[in-house]
């Protein structure tokens, strides 16, 4: 699977992603002490969704397009950061997770954006040239899995979220949160993966239950019949979830999948490996 994400900056599977990411950051704020956030495949961090990407593909009509309309209340804190970037109303500019990140974090806390791609890179590093809490690195995001962790924060978040461009990408995911266990394992990690086979997603829950990792929840929204032939479901796995955001996450997924796909979409939360 391709994702270049320029194409499908707002779509669905961003929105829950970025819903997710939200509801982390937000949890984590709870406490005073600092804490670091790690996007290992950052992108551009800003999307334009009048560029012809975007265009091209609409699918951020299907996705923050459906949601700004008519938003459950968990998502305020992630639509705040949407309508900051949209001051004259409507839909042109899309926060990537990098975004999202630095203008949900406080100024006690560090970040790091990691990206291979060259021409995204420099994109990258433009966008956040002015935040100096903000460390934007060129290369590999699993070499950063082990060059960045751990911290000298004892709390934060990694969140790897790949393009599925590489055949044995999971394999390469499994990999990369089994070393940056071993380097940080109070961190919490946030993994995104796409849903094409059902049986592959199974497949990648039992891998990483084999891991041995700590508490680890499943967050999933299915579109049902409503994805016209593009990719129909998305998930993320949490490692290491904050206290209480499974209750959060059971607030707001059923809602959200209705939203996005009135009455066919469909959600599941449940725990991979269970706390205790």
């Amino acid at each position: 699977m391709n994702y270049r994400h320029s194409f499908h900056a707002g779509n669905f599977a961003d929105v829950v992603k970025h819903a997710v990411l939200a509801l982390v950051l937000e949890h984590l704020k709870r406490k005073e002490t600092p804490f670091f956030v790690l996007d290992t495949h950052a992108g551009t961090g800003l999307y334009d969704l009048a560029a012809s990407e975007a265009e091209r593909t609409g699918e951020w009509r299907g996705g923050i397009g459906r949601v700004i309309e008519a938003p459950p209340p968990e998502l305020e804190a992630y639509l705040a950061v949407v309508r900051d970037l949209n001051p004259e109303g409507g839909l042109r500019w899309y926060p990537g997770s990098p975004a999202l990140a630095a203008r949900l974090t406080r100024p006690q806390d560090r970040l790091a954006f990691v990206e291979l791609h060259p021409e995204d890179h420099a994109t990258l590093r433009r966008n956040f040239a002015r935040d100096r809490r903000v460390g934007v690195h060129h290369g590999d995001g699993y070499g950063a899995l082990k060059a960045l962790l751990p911290p000298a924060e004892r709390r934060g978040l990694v969140l790897i979220d790949p393009p599925y461009e590489s055949a044995d990408e999971i394999e390469q995911l499994r990999r990369g949160l089994a070393e940056a266990l071993r380097r940080w394992r109070s961190g919490v990690f946030l993994l995104w993966y796409p849903i094409k086979d059902p049986h592959a997603a199974e497949r990648f829950h039992a891998d990483l239950a084999m891991l041995g990792p700590p508490p680890t929840l499943v967050a999933e929204i299915s579109l049902g019949g409503k994805s016209g032939g593009r990719l129909a479901a998305t998930g993320l796995a949490i490692v290491n979830p904050p206290w209480q955001l499974d209750v959060a996450l059971i607030a707001l997924l059923p809602p959200l999948a209705e939203i996005l796909a009135p009455g066919e979409g469909d959600s599941r939360i449940d725990w991979l490996v269970r706390e205790g």
